[in-house]
């Protein structure tokens, strides 16, 4: 009786210890949240963005958060997969697309239901046109681009935007556009089989630095007359940002912002505000751009904030636009 005694204490002890560790483990799966981060290419700034806001959060969460980053072929693409995603789906668009998917309108008219889902974050550095040039190209104004090889890339807003220009500024037809993806625009550029690219990403734009590193570089400046006939907004990108580029640069920009769905809880949305604002200021030594980003560019959302994202504004009495409540 004594030795089954000692084996069922010894056996309630080992029930004991298991259910003490199951609990343990269940309380660590239920505080690690989950994020997917669906940001643009690997060769542009907001891939790099994407990871430092990545690093952030696992930072100031402690580990809480995690946040999976995924390439993307374009901010149309992120929006598009809302239709099929569920979850914790954080992606980043420009506002315009937000509102085409909640009007059904364009690349979205399929209306597939799952876009009213789409709630507001946080905003991040704005898309900055960059028309890059050879300095030794002889190309200083948009029209010196008459006869010279172009290359735009393919598919993305840079892409869309640059071509829009070189028609609104009557170069359709004029300039050479190098059919190939923008990846391979710096290489290009430095072996001298093209005079110029274009691209948009934040600036510092990380393949302008790398175009700037290797050859003596010119980015085209734009009239106000020019810029208003854009409709976009205006950005002068400062002296220096650029080696070689001595001069500020007046150029377009496109407001971005991070969104979710209301498949994401309110806790987790929550969560997530909170830490990118807290983390905002310690991103900015490492990344310039986050700079750029303040509350008051929340205005610039597409659609209504998330719950858990209000709730947080609310907190910090920051200025919430009627239309994102």
């Amino acid at each position: 009786m004594q030795l089954l005694a000692r084996k069922n204490t010894g056996f309630n002890l080992f029930m004991a210890t298991m259910m003490i560790v199951l609990l343990f483990l269940t309380v660590s799966l239920h505080a690690e949240t989950r994020i997917t981060y669906k940001s643009a290419k690997t060769t542009s700034s907001y891939y790099q963005m994407a990871v430092q806001i990545a690093e952030a959060m696992k930072k100031g969460s402690n580990g809480n958060i995690i946040v999976t980053v995924e390439e993307s072929q374009g901010s149309v693409q992120n929006v598009k997969e809302v239709a099929h995603r569920s979850g914790n789906y954080v992606f980043t668009t420009p506002p315009m697309l937000v509102k085409l998917a909640l009007s059904g309108k364009k690349m979205f008219s399929d209306a597939n239901p799952n876009y009213q889902k789409i709630r507001s974050l946080f905003t991040i550095p704005s898309l900055t046109m960059h028309l890059v040039v050879r300095k030794d190209s002889g190309v200083k104004t948009f029209q010196d681009l008459a006869g010279k090889k172009f290359l735009i890339g393919k598919g993305s807003f840079g892409a869309r935007e640059a071509g829009k220009y070189i028609k609104m500024f009557g170069l359709e037809g004029k300039v050479k556009l190098v059919d190939v993806e923008l990846n391979a625009a710096v290489p290009a550029l430095k072996n001298r089989q093209i005079e110029g690219f274009a691209t948009a990403g934040s600036y510092p734009a990380p393949n302008v630095l790398e175009a700037a590193a290797g050859t003596k570089i010119h980015i085209l400046s734009m009239s106000d007359a020019q810029v208003a006939q854009t409709k976009r907004t205006k950005l002068v990108i400062p002296a220096g940002t650029y080696a070689g580029v001595d001069q500020d640069v007046t150029t377009t920009s496109l407001p971005v912002g991070a969104y979710t769905t209301t498949s994401m809880d309110d806790e987790t949305a929550y969560l997530l505000t909170q830490t990118f604002w807290e983390q905002k200021k310690a991103m900015g030594k490492t990344g310039p751009w986050w700079n750029a980003v303040t509350l008051e560019t929340l205005q610039t959302l597409g659609a209504k904030l998330h719950p858990g994202a209000i709730r947080y504004y609310k907190e910090i009495n920051a200025s919430i636009p009627q239309k994102l409540q």
